[in-house]
């Protein structure tokens, strides 16, 4: 299996030094993905860490031309349907993720059993983030999966907050408040390689997966 990444700023870096550790083939490295020649596309699983606009531009041609997509890239959760349904109609595989960290799949998978026991207990939710300054989709991806999760299991809609500082990698909180005492979950990320390890995993993944979309959480946990 051949790996392309698409978006070859920070995180496509590091993706690519994920891959080359592993000892995988990186294949090409493209700021325009549709100029991936067709013939190494089909063979070729497609990283995406690029922005919310030139994905929404380049799923359909992701779809329809690369064997399987791993996609980091948030912020179009409001287009979700088109595109999994591109991937499903080109029968590809697809694995997403609001966050490929392994920790912040856990986390998520905390602040669920945690509902579990807090439902009907009067507890109140919030979820709060802090990203450094170039994210652009506020709030992110993975506070909208931890409210997601929440709302789901808790019964309760969260306050969302976020703040934007600096180079921080991201920093995510879950806080169940009630009259007498405060539950705080956190995953605080060190660097962005971790995002990078989770996608690389997922990329594998692909080879023994159906075609059809798949969330990296259910993956794994």
């Amino acid at each position: 299996m051949k790996y392309v990444i698409s978006g070859y700023g920070k995180m496509g870096h590091m993706v690519e030094e994920a891959l080359k550790r592993r000892g995988l083939e990186v294949a090409l490295c493209s700021e325009d993905i549709k100029a991936v020649p067709a013939e190494l596309a089909r063979e070729s699983v497609c990283i995406d860490f690029t922005t919310p606009a030139a994905f929404r531009e380049n799923y359909p041609f992701i779809a329809a031309n690369f064997k399987a997509a791993v996609v980091g890239t948030t912020g179009w959760d409001d287009n979700s349907d088109a595109v999994f349904a591109a991937f499903k109609e080109a029968g590809s595989v697809l694995v997403w993720a609001s966050n490929f960290s392994i920790g912040v799949n856990a986390w998520f998978a905390a602040i669920e059993r945690v509902c579990k026991v807090l439902k009907g207990q009067g507890y109140e939710p919030s979820v709060e983030e802090i990203h450094h300054i170039h994210k652009l989709d506020a709030p992110s991806g993975t506070a909208k999966s931890a409210a997601g999760i929440i709302s789901a299991a808790l019964g309760e809609e969260p306050e969302l907050t976020s703040q934007r500082i600096g180079e921080v990698p991201g920093t995510h909180t879950a806080v169940f408040v009630s009259g007498v005492d405060r539950l705080t979950l956190t995953h605080e990320a060190f660097s962005r390689q971790g995002f990078a390890e989770g996608a690389v995993a997922a990329a594998v993944m692909t080879e023994s997966l159906a075609p059809g979309c798949y969330e990296f959480k259910d993956l794994i946990l």
